[in-house]
């Protein structure tokens, strides 16, 4: 787990490398990695490669970045794992590839050297990297680029998932990449230009979605793409996964399997994620809550042998209430043998540590404190690597909008036929809420103009405002603008495209827009902060391969199917437990007493994105 940066001159008019550029780049991501630094620049100054060491794998200076292949003159830098480099390294020995480190990021570049971009097929991980070829004719499996004898180039790859970020910034002559927003604005030569988009879409969903950022100069790479860019400006971009696709696929596999295989094969699948997960040279710990995820984890991680440490946090505003993770979380872990660690937090603390989170914030969301407090925790009892159990609502149906949508356009799937009804009906409600309770949510007035729809029930369901109340709350021109480069309606119509199951439509836009947009991305920067690396075992793109398709065996996709698997069951005081989420009482700590949990959430939206605004939080 890394900072990684690089400054590409690919235009003849370019001026070159600025190495003070790319070295304040650099130490702005200096938390992603306090054990070791490096700079790359070429002999003829058009190209620059950066990184800053989190070191998991091959703790020795064999591993440290850039790497040069010394075969090719391949250079890369990478931010991530990759769990299978054991055995990629294993089949590229077999074939005559040779290896000075024991690290995954020279696996990459060996592989890139055997397969050219066909490698990415071939990993299993979390990857954002950049790989500098001094000369692209040289580069194998190289179709659809079309190449320049002795002209360099440079190959961009990101995960399917998006769990490793990336972000760009192209000014027609020269192309700029890092790992943070921020640390790009800390070069110098970007402009801070807003993007209407990022600013409407925040209020909007709470975070900003990709590929817009806050800044019109600046976008996110998108997941499972790869860019190849050479040095006369000319580029490929490629889509090589798309988790939609992926879904789709699976749903319409008919399997034969008996309940009794498929229980077989989640228990094998999840048995497998957790082990791949694990592969470290240092101790990998466990988030621990009293949810099934978490604890489902621990128990499978028990039993392939890991040497369990766990973390809970706990909140004296909890004690003795149904949002008190601490008591379930220590039965848990002393079931299981863990080393187990309770921090507990206090408003003070939280008060102390805002002005860091805030900076620590890439972008403004209304999410991630959580993730940030755990993880400072998990680096105080001395973790660099720790196991979350995101992910495991999106792929097994844990969430209320797995049945709420799909019952929303049952009822209101009529309305679709009759679009100005619904705008009509909106209108009407608009003008009668201020007479009404102002408990009633401004998303009723929307029921019948997005309710009969996946994409607009699942809007109801995730956003913080809806669009109309945009101009209400920040510049008119500017919602409008952000609004039509949103395009929200149309991409959340691609995102649930070619899926015929309910289930699979739902998760595949809980997946795309809330988990990779806010949770993946919140859980980076919060967890980099503290220089903690975490690592997602339900977020892999093999177990949703293998667990997709038996959906309808044995209560499959259910969280109560996954909790199962383990061979020392959990104890029924968790099996039974009703769902609740890994909270903390920002809302108590910061906001007025008694503010409802939606006016709660839309004061905090506004807290964080004044905060945002200011030059702490921006620098």
């Amino acid at each position: 787990m890394c900072g990684i940066a690089a400054i590409f001159a690919y235009h003849k008019d370019a001026p070159p490398v600025d190495q003070a550029e790319l070295l304040r780049v650099r130490e702005h991501m200096q938390s992603r990695g306090p054990d070791g630094s490096g700079l790359w620049l070429s002999p003829d100054g058009r190209i620059g490669l950066a990184h800053r060491r989190l070191s998991i794998i091959d703790l020795s200076e064999a591993g440290a970045q850039p790497m040069i292949d010394p075969d090719t003159g391949n250079v890369i830098v990478f931010n991530g794992e990759i769990y299978n480099y054991r055995e990629l390294r294993r089949d590229l020995e077999v074939k005559g590839y040779r290896f000075r480190s024991s690290s995954d990021t020279e696996v990459l570049l060996k592989l890139y050297a055997a397969k050219g971009p066909d490698m990415l097929h071939d990993l299993r991980g979390m990857y954002a990297f950049a790989i500098y070829t001094p000369d692209s004719d040289k580069i194998v499996n190289r179709k659809p680029y079309t190449v320049y004898q002795g002209c360099p180039s440079l190959f961009l790859a990101r995960d399917p998932y998006g769990i490793k970020p990336l972000y760009i910034h192209d000014d027609g002559k020269t192309l700029r990449l890092a790992s943070q927003v921020k640390a790009l604005l800390a070069g110098g030569n970007i402009p801070k230009e807003p993007e209407p988009a990022g600013h409407a879409g925040f209020f909007l969903w709470g975070h900003i979605p990709e590929p817009f950022t806050f800044y019109k100069n600046i976008r996110a790479f998108e997941p499972g793409t790869t860019l190849w860019i050479d040095c006369h400006g000319k580029r490929e971009r490629k889509q090589f996964c798309s988790i939609t696709e992926e879904l789709a696929k699976a749903s319409k596999f008919n399997t034969k399997i008996s309940d009794d295989d498929a229980r077989k094969t989640l228990r094998s699948s999840l048995l497998d994620t957790v082990r791949a997960h694990l592969v470290a040279d240092v101790p990998v710990g466990i988030f621990l809550s009293s949810g099934l995820d978490s604890t489902t984890l621990v128990a499978l991680a028990a039993e392939v042998g890991a040497d369990l440490r766990t973390v809970t946090l706990g909140f004296d505003e909890y004690r003795g209430t149904p949002d008190d993770e601490v008591p379930l979380a220590e039965t848990v872990a002393k079931q299981y043998g863990a080393q187990h660690q309770t921090v507990w937090v206090t408003r003070d603390e939280f008060r102390q540590e805002y002005d860091n989170l805030l900076h620590a914030m890439d972008q403004p969301t209304t999410d991630g404190v959580n993730t940030y407090l755990v993880s400072m925790a998990a680096r105080k009892a001395g973790l660099k690597v720790a196991l979350s159990g995101l992910g495991g609502d999106e792929l097994f149906g844990g969430y209320p909008s797995f049945h709420q949508i799909p019952k929303s356009v049952r009822a209101f799937g009529w309305a679709r036929h009759t679009p100005w009804l619904g705008k009509a009906f909106r209108n009407v409600a608009a003008h009668l809420a201020p007479y009404t309770s102002n408990h009633i949510s401004p998303k009723y007035a929307g029921i019948l103009e997005y309710g009969g729809t996946y994409g607009g029930a699942y809007l109801l369901r995730r956003a913080l405002y809806m669009p109309w109340e945009l101009s209400q709350i920040m510049d008119p021109d500017m919602a409008q603008t952000g609004l039509r480069e949103l395009q929200t309606m149309s991409r959340l119509k691609e995102t649930e495209k070619g899926i015929p199951v309910a289930h699979g439509k739902v998760s595949a836009l809980e997946t795309t827009w809330y988990m990779c947009n806010q949770l993946l991305r919140d859980t980076d920067w919060a967890s980099m902060a503290h220089s903690l690396e975490i690592r997602v075992p339900l977020v892999d793109r093999q177990l949703l391969c293998t667990t997709a398709p038996i959906s309808g065996k044995f209560g499959m996709p259910g969280k109560k199917a996954m909790a199962g698997t383990p061979a020392q069951p959990l104890p029924d005081v968790v099996l039974n437990r009703p769902k609740s989420g890994f909270g903390v009482p920002t809302r108590e700590w910061l906001l007025p007493q008694g503010a409802s949990k939606g006016a709660g959430s839309r004061q905090w939206a506004r807290e964080v994105y004044g905060g945002f605004s200011n030059s702490r939080a921006i620098a």
